[in-house]
């Protein structure tokens, strides 16, 4: 059963709307991501992650 809100309390902030998009390395594999959730396909080639981030992020 969920905890009762309280009704003073401030909503939820909504998602961002902001792009800013990094790389990691998780093994032998690169992954793109940003901070609206987006996530881009796991990359053997840091190039292409970087790649698939800017294509991501709105210019």
């Amino acid at each position: 059963m969920p905890l009762p809100r309280d009704p003073g309390a401030d909503p939820a902030p909504p998602p961002s709307t902001d792009h800013s998009t990094s790389t990691s390395e998780r093994g032998a594999f690169s992954l793109a991501a940003c901070t609206c959730g987006w996530r881009g396909p796991a990359r053997r080639s840091r190039d292409l992650a970087r790649k698939d981030a800017r294509g991501h992020a709105p210019e």
